[in-house]
């Protein structure tokens, strides 16, 4: 998986999202001859202030279908909140865009609301770069712990405090081309994947559909491969500790997880190379039966024009725990943080969630468990097949340098690439990941 997604090479980051239509030429020039005496005595207010609306300033990490649908959320919130003077703010994914919340909140400059990874959350430094969210203030806009998956809920906090709302959970998971898993044999008569378990069960189905196809039985992403990596070796109940000075990481566990990357490209069962849009494009155009991935590949399956379905990561290890993380709204630090402001940032986080249904279509599992349970939902496919995954999620370990955009996954990806490239053996990846674990945590943290 490549975890961000779209998860697909990104766009020319989009404008803020336009306000609704302000006042009219008269109130207008009326407005200017206030602003005007005020500014002549030293204290000129914002347009949001003179046109008695609430200013509300977001920041965000989506483009590409994610980012489309991020903007017709908005466009129904600022229609429902005229009284709101909204604006939203893309910036690039990754990197630039922590930087970017970073910087802004150490100058106490923050936007009033941003969203980010909650495996982020610690590298954003709680109580100095995040400003706490006030869980009565939530529970009174509508969410709290009864309505959010308490998987997901209890990776919001921070030494005891409430930093971070989430919006969804989004996972790894595994796509069906069923056109090609017909021809193979490998579906039952409701079109759903046959079960197996186990690595010998698995194989023994993608040499399967690999008859069918010629070329491979699964796609994978050979050059993100730390996500595939951590979902395998979660699901032999292997941790990874990451103290001060060291680590602790079970050797045996990440080996077998290791040896099944190793095995797919050495047997031709998968590529040795595969990178961005090849890995989805070796389902679409049948090269591949079955591909693991991010949810969000679902609009680019749809694109397409591929039949597909999905279902939860496959059971290697003999459960379906997967490598996942969520998208969750926080309050970047500002030195005086406006009551006001605040109060509507809630409520724009509280309006999101209640209509999540959008939100889910393009693939992720949605936070508030209204929606989860809801007709709408249900009615999704193949969204609704792997609702479970959310209860499965397993996030990444604790550490600045960890999460979604992480050092510890670019850092991951050479040893655990040379894997599918066949340049290294699973003994060898691993001494070379344990030194790039070493490296990063001598290094100390940003914040």
């Amino acid at each position: 998986m490549r975890v961000r997604p779209p998860e697909s090479p990104e766009p020319p980051v989009p404008p803020e999202h336009p306000a609704p239509r302000g006042p009219g030429r008269r109130a207008f020039a009326a407005g200017a001859l206030a602003a005007a005496g005020l500014a002549a005595a030293g204290c000129g207010p914002s347009p949001a202030l003179l046109s008695g609306r609430t200013r509300l300033r977001q920041w965000n990490l989506f483009a590409g279908g994610d980012g489309m649908r991020m903007i017709e959320m908005h466009d129904a919130y600022v229609r429902e909140h005229p009284d709101v003077d909204f604006r939203a703010t893309t910036f690039t994914w990754g990197s630039p865009f922590y930087t970017k919340v970073a910087m802004g909140a150490a100058g106490g400059r923050g936007a009033d609301i941003a969203t980010v990874h909650v495996s982020r959350l610690e590298s954003l430094a709680p109580g100095r770069l995040l400003d706490p969210i006030d869980p009565v203030m939530l529970a009174e806009a509508g969410i709290d712990d009864t309505v959010v998956l308490p998987r997901i809920w209890e990776k919001c906090f921070f030494d005891g405090e409430l930093y971070a709302i989430p919006i969804d959970t989004h996972v790894l998971i595994q796509f069906v081309n069923l056109d090609v898993c017909r021809r193979a044999g490998v579906l039952d008569a409701d079109d759903r994947l046959v079960e197996v378990s186990g690595l010998d069960g698995y194989l023994d189905l993608l040499r399967e559909i690999q008859g069918a196809t010629g070329e491979y039985g699964l796609s994978v992403d050979t050059w993100a491969p730390w996500p595939n990596f951590w979902a395998l070796y979660r699901q032999q109940d292997g941790d990874l500790v990451i103290g001060e000075d060291d680590f602790e990481l079970d050797d045996d566990k990440a080996l077998a997880a290791m040896e099944v990357m190793y095995r797919l490209s050495e047997e031709g069962l998968s590529p040795r190379h595969s990178m961005l849009a090849d890995t989805a494009a070796n389902l679409a155009n049948g090269q591949a039966g079955l591909m693991i991935h991010g949810n969000w590949e679902i609009p680019t399956l749809e694109a397409a024009g591929t039949e597909f379905t999905a279902t939860q990561f496959p059971a290697v290890f003999g459960n379906n725990r997967t490598r996942g993380d969520s998208h969750c709204y926080v309050f970047p630090h500002q030195r005086d943080r406006d009551p006001e402001r605040t109060r509507a940032a809630v409520g724009y986080a509280a309006w999101m969630l209640r209509h999540s249904i959008t939100w889910a279509a393009g693939g992720h599992i949605p936070a508030y468990l209204p929606v989860v349970e809801s007709d709408d939902y249900d009615a999704l496919h193949p969204q609704s097949e792997y609702a479970e995954a959310a209860e499965n999620v397993q996030f990444e370990p604790q550490a600045w340098f960890s999460g979604s955009a992480g050092r510890l996954q670019e850092e991951a990806t050479g040893p655990l690439t040379t894997l599918h490239q066949g340049t290294q053996t699973p003994e060898q990846a691993l001494d070379q990941l344990k030194g790039a674990i070493r490296t990063l945590i001598a290094v100390p943290s940003p914040v």
